[in-house]
């Protein structure tokens, strides 16, 4: 069955600033935990990600998969599964809202594993993918490193 997890930051950063983060995949292993290879097979007209390939390691899900990117405007972003070893859907999402000087970032993930896994230790997987996420935008949005 599948799990859904949401949660949100506030980054004080522009939203064009953090959408720019959240869309150079080639970046993803600088700053999130999980990604340890990313690779963009294919692009829009507009020359964002459509097809994305990650090698992840998320503790208890290590996977090779292919998400496919949909842009719904400046500020949000979302992606379904393509292919995976490990999964049977994953479907997310980043939603960018002004929020002050900053952007509020929501983070929602929805995840079905093919292999059996205990309620508890894939909903423990999926908050720590979230809030990993979250955390690695937040830091390497507001440190300055993607500039």
């Amino acid at each position: 069955m599948a799990e859904h997890t949401s949660s949100s930051i506030t980054i004080e950063a522009a939203p064009a600033d953090v959408m720019e983060v959240i869309a150079d995949f080639a970046r993803y292993p600088d700053w999130t935990g999980e990604v340890k290879e990313a690779e963009v097979l294919s692009s829009d007209d507009a020359g964002r990600a459509e097809q994305v390939r990650l090698v992840m390691d998320a503790g208890a899900i290590k996977d090779d998969q292919v998400l496919k990117y949909a842009w719904a405007g400046p500020n949000e972003v979302s992606w379904s599964l393509v292919k995976s070893q490990m999964l049977r859907s994953l479907d997310g999402s980043y939603v960018l809202k002004p929020a002050g000087t900053g952007t509020e970032v929501t983070y929602s993930l929805t995840v079905d594993v093919k292999i059996p896994l205990l309620g508890m230790i894939k909903r423990k997987a999926e908050k720590v993918i979230t809030d990993r996420a979250l955390a690695g935008l937040k830091k390497w949005v507001e440190s300055g490193a993607a500039k």
